[in-house]
């Protein structure tokens, strides 16, 4: 599912309500900028029913050029996990 797939499923499940594509447009984006400011500022970022996003590292290591087999370095990053809330599980 693409970002529009998803506004048009919002969209549409909204239009009772009366409420514009546009606008629900910018109700995801707004509710996805602070998951990620929740997820930036506390490490993780919790929704009942859904999941838990939370912050983790990865460590440096050695790695290879896959078209020259060349060892090279990885710097160390962070990335964002998720785990499914039971719920979301047995929907599955």
């Amino acid at each position: 599912m693409t970002k529009q797939d998803f506004v048009d499923a919002v969209a549409k499940r909204a239009e009772k309500m009366e409420i514009s594509k546009t606008a629900v447009r910018d109700l995801v984006d707004m509710v996805f900028e602070e998951a990620a400011k929740a997820i930036k500022k506390d490490k993780r970022f919790s929704f009942p029913g859904f999941g838990t996003f939370t912050v983790k590292a990865r460590k440096a290591r050695e790695g290879r050029n896959p078209k020259t087999g060349e060892a090279l370095k990885i710097k160390a990053s962070k990335t964002v996990g998720f785990k499914p809330a039971p719920t979301l599980k047995e929907k599955l």
